[in-house]
């Protein structure tokens, strides 16, 4: 699964939520244009979906794996983009 995809699996289940709906679709849309998302915005989504309980909706959707493979690629994203805190 790529990028976009893993976006637009969550942006798929957010329509009961305006503002994660919102959020997602922008994102989706840069990611499909080949722009990048701000580590910032993609962990805010993860935020949000998580407490609004999408991730039991992908599950009981999609199975376990789809989940793994949306929670996995959205976080290896966010990782590679986050600045690594000095010491």
């Amino acid at each position: 699964m790529n990028l976009p995809d893993a976006m637009r699996m969550i942006l798929a289940e957010s329509a009961a939520y305006p503002e994660l709906m919102r959020v997602a679709r922008d994102a989706y849309d840069d990611l499909a244009a080949g722009r990048r998302v701000h580590h910032a915005t993609l962990s805010w989504v993860v935020r949000e979906a998580s407490r609004k309980d999408l991730y039991g909706v992908l599950i009981r959707k999609h199975g376990a794996a789809v989940f793994d493979d949306v929670i996995t690629v959205l976080c290896r994203e966010i990782d590679r983009q986050a600045p690594v805190p000095s010491r």
